[in-house]
């Protein structure tokens, strides 16, 4: 047959190299890489046999470890799935991809900081498991044959920078991988795998929950009496290998090394955190351990056993189209379903473990699961038991509750946005950073909490959106709420702008934005104290507001006198219902077509610059409300200051063009605190040195 050679790219080639040289200081990794390979093609053959018309006998799926000392090989041999010649040469023959690079420089990192843990956990979470062989092997040998097909593939590499692939005419169904182990070296923890007292080891260890049986043949015994050679071959007749007369030992019979006992059908006396957490690192494919386990069962008319498991960090592709999410489906403890959608919303997708139900049909499909009451039964309790145990954290283990949502906090409020019928629990787990809490870790607060704290007479649990929070701090939205005392949420993440238009109320308060809308902060009394000035301002700024609501027609929709701003003399705002500048760019960046929202202008009626506005426009103008008056509404808030800008104002823009640029700079001025952009950057920017030169 022919035998081609490849050789690995670069990257590919200097990840073997570092895996062969590493410094990890427990290499027993590999097997359990390689021992949860053929579980999967196993489980994978079963459901392919359910699925389809395929004509393979499934009664004795099984995995087998041989070692051979004089050779020192160890073989992992399954009778599952198995791979054709191009799945060899895509799976097995590359693994250069995007994440490669990235691999690479943490690798390195790791292994100068002597991060055993850390290292231990990049295999895993990289996916090059049936890579870590070369930690222990000088050459790596895999056979292959996808059941159905006739031939098979040889696959063969010293990890030195090529390898070959060969068709072959004889190869058994499934895969077995075969390791031309290295010698023993105690100082560089490479311990001697063809050992069985060591495999077995390894095996109870990491892949004691394996629910196919593990096999390996024990140590032959040498026979020292005929009698008892005759004895053990009579015992053993029939078995391969095995003749009744040998003077050498009987060949033993296989046995199996691992309990097969799936932990979620046992109860919690009988099962360790040591044991959840390595079936947590086989379903998820983690190496760090999980930071909750959640044990389910339930009994009557539909009956299920469930066990799941909250991680402890954030998978990298989290928010990465086309990740995988779910858990996993068995019935009756035969696999179905790798990733179940659903079982588990979207919002849950970091949720990891096993669901075995006892009633639904094993020939199931992803169409039909989406269908079937029973199904939906179950995701609507274990979406319920996962917010109860995320709020029990909440309540009883803090710790554990601000690790969960520092890693999963911005996914779950996704579940804001489509379930409607757990909001309120969502909400009642959700934590918030905001100004009553200090910045850094752990400085969030519930909206529970938030509610309790709130002001007598205070009606709307205030919020603003941003893109972080020295952004939102420094906000001229912010001031008159902080000059009050009030306590304002400050969302940060890009899902915030989304969940916010759609979530109205909590315990009966509704959210208000600060930047959007008006903010009523002062209580009856102290309404009636400002009522007059307040009017007696809007009437003497009614001509300009209506003068710079002309003349920026085409960036705002109005401009209004403000009573949220103490320091700024300006801020945009939207309307109560728009959608925020961001949300606009989202939907934008997604490919929608949102037309641009025109927003408003407010104006603090008491600082110097919009006072002395007001003035050069009356000037100009010559409207009722003199330059006298100006001066009075600016006596004890702005007065020297105002008057001496008021007068600049007017002795520089004294023409309709230079009152103009000036609402054109107070508009450009407004619009760059909030976060937004200029139309004409470059136009605002001589406009502003225009202004400047002419006060030198």
């Amino acid at each position: 047959m022919t035998t081609e050679t490849f050789e690995f790219q670069v990257e590919a080639r200097q990840l073997l190299q570092m895996m062969i040289h590493s410094i990890y200081s427990n290499k027993d990794v590999f097997l359990r890489e390689l021992v949860s390979n053929a579980s999967d093609a196993l489980d994978k053959l079963r459901l392919e046999v359910l699925r389809s018309e395929l004509q393979e006998d499934v009664s004795d799926l099984h995995i087998d470890l041989e070692v051979d000392k004089e050779q020192r090989t160890l073989t992992v041999r399954d009778n599952g799935i198995g791979m054709s010649h191009d799945d060899v040469v895509d799976l097995i023959g590359t693994i250069a991809n995007s994440g490669t690079a990235k691999f690479l420089k943490e690798m390195k990192e790791a292994k100068e900081a002597q991060d055993a843990a850390a290292s231990e956990e990049l295999i895993g979470q990289f996916g090059v498991g049936f890579y870590s062989s070369f930690m222990v092997a000088d050459e790596v040998t895999l056979l292959t044959r996808r059941a159905g097909e006739s031939k098979g593939t040889r696959w063969q590499s010293t990890g030195e920078g090529t390898y070959t692939v060969e068709t072959v005419d004889e190869a058994p169904r499934g895969t077995s991988v075969t390791l031309r182990l290295k010698p023993e070296d105690a100082e560089d923890q490479l311990f001697d795998y063809t050992s069985a007292w060591k495999i077995k080891e390894i095996v109870k260890r990491y892949s004691d929950f394996i629910t196919w049986p593990i096999r390996m043949a024990a140590e032959a015994k040498p026979a020292t009496d005929p009698a008892d050679a005759g004895a053990d071959g009579a015992d053993s007749a029939g078995t391969a290998g095995e003749s009744a007369g040998e003077d050498a030992g009987a060949a033993p019979e296989p046995e199996t090394i691992n309990s097969m006992k799936a932990l979620w059908a046992r109860s919690r006396s009988e099962v360790t955190d040591e044991e959840y957490s390595e079936l947590y690192k086989h379903v998820s494919h983690d190496w760090n351990d999980p930071l909750e386990t959640i044990r389910m069962q339930a009994e009557g008319t539909f009956e299920y056993q469930a066990l799941l498991f909250l991680p402890s960090h954030a998978p990298q592709d989290l928010f990465t189209q086309g990740s995988k999410r779910g858990v996993q489906l068995y019935v009756k403890r035969v696999f179905i379903m790798d990733n179940c959608e659903a079982l588990m919303p979207d919002y849950l997708r970091f949720v990891k473990g096993v669901v075995d139900a006892q009633d639904l049909s094993l020939n199931v499909s992803r169409e039909i699961l989406q269908q079937d009451r029973q199904i939906q039964l179950m995701h609507r309790r274990l979406v319920k038991k996962v917010l109860s145990t995320v709020k029990e954290m909440m309540a009883d283990r803090p710790e554990s509750y601000t690790t969960f949502w520092k890693e999963f906090g911005r996914v779950l409020k996704e579940g804001l946005l489509s379930d409607f019928e757990n909001r309120d629990a969502i909400l009642g787990v959700s934590s918030f950073a905001s100004t009553h809490s200090p910045d850094g870790e752990g400085g969030v607060t519930t909206l529970q909490q938030y509610v309790e704290r709130m002001k007598e007479g205070q009606q709307h649990i205030f919020y603003m959106t941003g893109e972080s929070r020295a952004a939102i701090e420094n906000s001229p939205h912010m001031e008159a709420l902080r000059a009050k005392g009030f306590e304002v949420l400050l969302l940060t993440d890009p899902v915030d702008e989304v969940w916010v238009q759609s979530v109205p109320e909590f315990d009966g308060k509704p959210l208000q934005s600060i930047a959007k809308g008006e903010v009523d902060l002062d209580t009856e009394e102290e309404k009636k104290e400002v009522e007059a000035e307040r009017e007696k301002q809007q009437q003497d700024f009614a001509p300009l507001l209506t003068w710079m609501s002309g003349k920026l027609s085409e960036q705002v929709k109005e401009v209004r006198l403000s009573s949220r701003l103490t320091v700024s003399p300006a801020c945009i705002v939207g309307d109560t219902f728009d959608v925020t500048p961001a949300l606009e760019n989202m939907y934008r960046a997604m490919g929608q077509d949102v037309p641009h929202i025109k927003r408003i202008l407010e104006l603090n009626p008491t600082h110097p610059l919009v006072v002395g506005l007001r003035t050069a426009h009356t000037a100009h103008t010559g409207s009722a409300g003199s330059k006298d008056t100006a001066e009075g509404t600016a006596e004890g808030t702005a007065e020297g200051t105002a008057e001496g800008t008021a007068e600049g104002t007017a002795a520089t823009g004294s023409d309709d063009a230079g009152l103009a640029e000036a609402a054109e700079l107070v508009y450009g001025m407004a619009l760059l605190a909030d976060g937004g952009e200029l139309a004409d950057p470059s136009r605002f920017v001589k406009l502003m040195a225009d202004r400047l030169e002419r006060t030198l």
